[in-house]
């Protein structure tokens, strides 16, 4: 079969695009035909070595893929031949990637994909669907009438944030940097999108929460937080939710954070466990079939040029290119 898979971590060139053996599923294992697998910012950091991983020789990249259940394993239970499924959390802790146009995935890593999924839409909001989801509820317990914030309304994380919050009855303010951004934001339900290069961004913030005292959620998505503006912005009990930043050293307010009763969360989605993540599956699926669940796609590439798609990704994710809006999603 072909596949994308490294050698050695180093910069998007050291992927290579070839024939490797196709996999056999283990008794707990389901061998997926893939259909459509997307780019997220870990892949690109265990790929160059920034996150340390266990990487075979080859090692085939990728967390997210869709498909259709070529064959499962004699311990499967929940999945048979011809089932759609989606999933995320390959590529990690010595699992095999997901950019082949087969993949031997642990049964516990699938969910089945709904008829309002494509395969293309279920990739594009696996891996962030579930990160917003264990931030939101998992973490923050967020609950119907609360004001959440997010940074970035149509980046993969801010955009599943924005949707799934209001799916559960929440509010959400989130930031754009332009009209078009803004309008796609306000057609996913947010409830006030501000510009971010506004000088009285956060004049504007407090003017939409004053009923409520502030946020009661901020979900942080930069990779260069800023705790001290955070922290006067955030209601009494309020949470805030870090995922984003592994270098940042930020000066942080202890004593306007504890007079407020505030509380942080940090979290990374592959820590959760499967079953954390199965319950984060569940409800993505029910709002997309509610109608709330609409991952934006911003480029499409072939397989075969999965190199060049981990350069967009890199390139918005640390350059700040500004070239992306939405998704990096791939087809075999």
């Amino acid at each position: 079969m072909k596949a994308a898979f490294i050698r050695e971590p180093g910069a998007a060139s050291v992927i290579q695009y070839g024939d490797v053996p196709k996999p056999e599923p283990q008794p707990t294992e389901v061998l997926v035909k893939v259909g459509a697998v997307a780019v997220n910012p870990i892949d690109t950091y265990i790929r160059a070595g920034i996150v340390k991983m266990p990487l075979g020789n080859p090692h085939i990249i990728g967390c997210d893929l869709a498909g259709t259940v070529e064959a499962v394993g004699s311990q499967v239970r929940r999945f048979k031949p011809g089932d759609r499924v989606w999933g995320s959390n390959q590529n990690l802790f010595g699992r095999r990637g997901s950019f082949a146009e087969y993949a031997a995935v642990g049964e516990e890593w699938l969910y089945p994909t709904p008829c309002c999924m494509t395969d293309e839409v279920a990739a594009a909001g696996a891996l962030v669907g579930i990160t917003a989801h264990l931030g939101l509820f998992l973490n923050a317990g967020l609950k119907s009438g609360e004001t959440v914030f997010v940074n970035g309304g149509t980046g993969g994380v801010g955009a599943a944030v924005i949707q799934l919050a209001k799916a559960a009855g929440a509010k959400v303010i989130t930031t754009v940097g332009n009209d078009t951004k803004k309008a796609l934001c306000e057609s996913w339900g947010a409830d006030c999108v501000l510009n971010y290069r506004d000088e009285k961004l956060d004049d504007r913030i407090r003017e939409f929460t004053a009923a409520n005292g502030g946020l009661q959620v901020w979900f942080e998505t930069q990779r260069e937080p800023t705790p001290d503006r955070t922290v006067g912005l955030m209601s009494n009990r309020g949470r805030i939710i870090v995922m984003a930043g592994r270098a940042a050293r930020p000066e942080f307010p202890i004593g306007p954070f504890y007079v407020k009763d505030l509380r942080m969360f940090g979290f990374a989605m592959f820590n959760a466990t499967p079953a954390e993540q199965r319950e984060c599956a569940e409800a993505i699926n029910a709002a997309c079939e509610a109608g709330h669940w609409q991952p934006q796609i911003g480029k499409v590439f072939p397989l075969s040029e999965a190199a060049a798609a981990h350069q967009m990704q890199e390139d918005n994710t640390l350059a700040g290119k500004g070239t992306l809006t939405g998704k990096i999603v791939l087809k075999p």
